[in-house]
Parts: C-alpha cells; structure tokens; sequence
C-alpha cells in the first residue's frame, strides 16, 4: 500500500522546515551565554551586537536589544 502525498510539488511533505525553526533561538541563546547580552530582532547582525556590547557598557548590566 502506497503512503498518500503531500500538499507540495511533486508530493513533498514539509518535514524540512520543523528543524530550521529552533535554529535562530539557539544562536540568539548562545550569543547572550557567551557575551551576556540578548538580541530580540532578527537578523542577528555584528552591527547589533556591537551595538547591545555597547548599551550593556554604558549601563553596567545586562541589556536586551
């Protein structure tokens, strides 16, 4: 008996994107552990980084961008 396809071309399944959803969460998450500061807006650019390394100077503290 043959599985039914999927809804995209040529019977694909969209399985693909399930890994692709937490990989940006784990960047975001590895740059505070490393660096102490937490970037909220993607992308996650050098620019805001700096930016939020920047803040996080000035204040003293742990600042969220």
């Amino acid at each position: 008996m043959e599985e039914e396809l999927g809804p995209g071309p040529y019977g694909a399944k969209s399985i693909g994107e399930q890994g692709i959803a937490s990989t940006a969460p784990a960047i975001a998450n590895a740059i505070y552990d490393a660096i102490g500061v937490r970037i909220l807006d993607l992308p996650i650019t050098p620019e805001k980084i700096l930016q939020a390394l920047a803040v996080k100077r000035a204040e003293g503290d742990r600042h969220e961008v």
